[in-house]
């Protein structure tokens, strides 16, 4: 089985400033991490991978400075990483990150499940993992709280609701978006400085 977990890095502060020149992130003198949202998405990956088999592939979209954020996975447990960097990306919105990010896991072919976190801190918007399943024609559940079970062509989850939880049969391939609910992520197994070249 393969698992993809779409990542974001984000700016380690609640005052997000735009250029108002290129309408981009000002990240200068910003320290930047993992989109805490995401790093739940990477533990039920690593534990879908622990439970099964198969590999885990983190994936993001942005400048080079991402890798640093892609390297934390790999010390996470994901296997595989890989980069979406290109100047002609600053300033995307929802709808042109989902769209690129989709079109690399197309090009990626043989996958399972694709997880994303809940939604990014800097922009609460929760659009960019819908909006993957949709570029892709898959199945998608959004505010998981629980895989119940993952076979060959399906698996069966638990979503939060205002009043309760549903419970979802869906088949694979198919992309969900996890809440801080469903699990408590695991500490980094080594420094970044230490972690092995796994970037593609």
């Amino acid at each position: 089985m393969h698992y993809i977990v779409c990542i974001k890095q984000v700016p380690n502060t609640t005052e997000i400033k735009i250029d108002p020149v290129t309408n981009t992130l000002v990240r200068e003198g910003v320290e930047s991490i993992l989109n805490p949202f995401d790093a739940y998405a990477i533990e039920e990956a690593v534990r879908l991978k622990e439970a099964h088999g198969g590999t885990v592939t983190a994936i993001s979209m942005g400048p080079p400075q991402v890798e640093a954020t892609l390297r934390e996975a790999v010390s996470l447990g994901v296997d595989n990483i890989i980069l979406l960097s290109d100047r002609k990306f600053a300033g995307a919105d929802t709808w042109a990150t989902s769209y690129t990010l989709a079109a690399a896991i197309k090009k990626l072919g043989d996958y399972t499940l694709i997880l994303t976190g809940q939604q990014a801190i800097d922009g609460d918007t929760a659009q960019v993992g819908p909006g993957i399943a949709t570029h892709l024609k898959l199945p998608q559940t959004c505010f998981v709280r629980k895989i119940v079970s993952i076979e060959a062509c399906k698996a069966t989850v638990e979503r939060l609701m205002e009043d309760g939880i549903d419970t979802v049969e869906m088949r694979l391939p198919a992309l969900i978006s996890v809440v801080k609910e469903i699990n408590t992520p695991r500490l980094p197994r080594y420094g970044a400085n230490a972690m092995p070249n796994q970037l593609n």
